[in-house]
Formats: structure tokens, C-alpha cells, sequence
């Protein structure tokens, strides 16, 4: 029995999950449908555009994507002091981007005098907003059903388009989030979509390479820092340089056309990961299927559980594919 989304968030344990969502009938994001003779490719770039617009409106950052035929990934950076720092008049305006408000947030927005019996009710409603600002269901949400109207309205039909529930784990520490992220932009080599990581479309990786070309890194997603603690950067803690190599040496490796090696220079790289290269291409490659809650180290898996309430230690013999401590 499918349990609310509120049992599978932990801030106190990390701010980093993967989400996935897939089409419930017949239907294609990409690609042609052999049943109607329609190509669906363009749906993609629906996808990675209401992906990318939503970086600009949720304090909700975007580590990776990845958009395929029938199902799409989004690995999500929930940045609760973003949205503690907005001011009460920036989350309606965050929030405005996407949708109306009310006669009294409008008036709120636009400098006007908010009279004295209604402040309560402006106050309860700029809470409202702040949290679903930093809501994964609520992005979710706002990035899934504008997708289904277009389709429906495409295919000149109604009913579902997703499946009820996008899928979510807790991505507990370092390892698991760029395990997870590899996995996610590797997704269209492994189903035969692409060569190389580069030529993906629709994905995050791409969008990294291009900007990495001429030294600077796509704005819309959650950058990488490197080792820095000085000033305490927001991003991932890790060297592009170093993820980009180990992403594309791994996408050479699950090619068919590959012997199954990873070379020194990514073996050096996870080794500082503490991951074996067996692991790490075990871990790549059947993310799916080895993870089905939250993915880290046993440790970590406990105190997130504990943290939870959960009394019920699903999943963690998956636990012993992550590095320990």
C-alpha cells in the first residue's frame, strides 16, 4: 500500500531525491508508435522544458534528467534556506509564475494597501505557498500536468496519462547521488538511444557538456563545486571535470561494443568514492532494480528509518552495494 509522500522525506537526513514518473497506457514521449504511425519526439522537449522552467520558480534545484520514451527521471535538491530567505512578497511572486493566487495575493503583489481583517488570512496563505515552494509532490505535480493536458489534447482524448504516483527514494549521501545521477543520465545509452553521453537528448548530461565546452556550467541546474568549504557554495561536492569522466567512461563500458573495463583514470575517482569499479557499473546499471527506497549506506539507511519512524527495515540488504564509511 503506496504511503504518503510526508513518510519519505527527511531533510534531517539528506535533501536529495530521485523521482520517476511513467505514462500509464499505450503512449510515447519520444519516438514513433507503431500502432498509429505517429512520431512523438516533440514531447521530449515539452518534458525538458517545463523541467527547466520550474528551476526558475520552486527553491527546488535539479541535479539531473533525463527524458525517455515512456517515462521520465529527475534527480531534485529540496534548498530549504532558499526559501526560508525569500521575502513574503517573493513567494507570491515565485508562486504567481505559475498560477493566479487569489484577489488578496494579487493585491499583495502589486503594492497595494492589504486591509487589517485580512492580513491573517494573506499570512496563512504565503505559508501555504513557502512550503509548497520547496514541496517535491508540488513540483512533481506542477512539471506532470501540464505534460498530460497537451498529450490529451494532442491525442484528442481524457483520462490518465501518468500513473497515479511518480515514484521518489532519499538519495542519503554522496555516493548514492552520483550513483543515482550516472544512472539517470545514462539511461538513453543504455536503451540504445544514444553512444555517448553528449549526444543524449533531452538530458541533463548534455546540457553539461555543452556548457563545459567554452568553461562554465548550465545556470538552470545544481552546479558542481568541487571540494570547496570556504564560503560554503551551493552545489554538489564533487569536481565536474571528475563526474564527467566517469560518466562517459562508464557509458563506454555498457555499450555492447565495449569490453566491460573502467580505466585508471575513473578507478582513481572511485576510489576516492570508496566504490569498487564492479560496484559502481552494478550500481549504474541496475539502479533501478537494486533500489527501491532510500540508498546509502546501512548507517545511514538506519538513522533515516529511525528518523521516519519506520519500524520496518525495507530494502537494505540493497545497502551492501554502497561504500561504508
Amino acid at each position: 500500500m503506496p504511503r504518503p509522500r510526508r513518510t519519505l522525506i527527511s531533510l534531517e537526513d539528506t535533501a536529495y531525491y530521485h523521482c520517476c514518473s511513467r505514462v500509464v497506457r499505450r503512449a510515447f514521449l519520444c519516438g514513433d508508435d507503431k500502432y498509429t504511425g505517429k512520431n512523438y519526439d516533440h514531447r521530449r522537449g515539452w518534458i525538458e522544458a517545463q523541467i527547466l522552467k520550474l528551476t526558475e520558480v520552486f527553491a527546488i534545484d535539479v541535479a539531473a534528467y533525463a527524458v525517455m520514451s515512456n517515462h521520465l527521471h529527475v534527480v531534485l535538491h529540496i534548498d530549504v534556506d532558499q526559501v526560508n530567505a525569500w521575502s513574503d512578497r517573493d513567494v507570491v511572486l515565485q508562486w504567481h509564475k505559475l498560477f493566479k493566487g487569489t484577489v488578496l495575493t494579487q493585491k499583495f503583489a502589486k503594492g497595494e494597501v492589504v486591509e487589517e481583517y485580512a492580513v491573517g488570512q494573506l499570512k496563512h496563505l504565503i505559508a501555504t505557498y513557502r512550503s509548497r515552494l520547496c514541496d517535491i509532490s508540488w513540483f512533481m505535480r506542477c512539471l506532470n500536468e501540464p505534460i498530460a493536458r497537451q498529450a490529451n489534447l494532442e491525442d484528442n482524448c481524457t483520462g490518465h496519462f501518468w500513473e497515479g504516483r511518480f515514484k521518489s527514494q532519499a538519495l542519503l549521501d554522496e555516493a548514492a547521488v552520483l550513483a543515482c545521477m550516472a544512472y539517470v543520465e545514462l539511461n538513453p545509452i543504455r536503451a540504445k538511444m544514444a553512444t555517448k553521453p553528449e549526444q543524449s537528448d533531452f538530458t541533463s548530461i548534455k546540457l553539461r557538456v555543452k556548457a563545459a565546452l567554452t568553461g562554465e556550467q548550465p545556470k538552470p541546474l545544481l552546479p558542481f563545486i568541487g571540494n570547496e568549504r570556504a564560503n560554503q557554495p551551493k552545489g554538489i561536492a564533487f569536481s565536474l571535470q571528475d563526474y564527467l569522466v566517469l560518466v562517459d567512461e562508464t557509458g563506454r563500458v555498457i555499450r555492447d561494443d565495449k569490453r566491460g573495463v573502467i580505466d585508471s583514470q575513473a578507478c582513481d575517482i572511485l576510489s576516492r568514492l570508496n566504490i569498487p569499479s564492479a560496484n559502481w557499473l552494478k550500481i549504474v546499471t541496475e539502479f533501478g532494480q537494486l533500489f527501491h527506497g532510500p540508498v546509502g549506506t546501512l548507517e545511514e539507511f538506519s538513522h533515516y528509518c529511525e528518523h521516519l519512524n519506520k519500524r520496518r527495515r525495507h530494502f537494505s540488504s540493497s545497502c551492501q552495494f554502497m561504500p561504508t564509511n
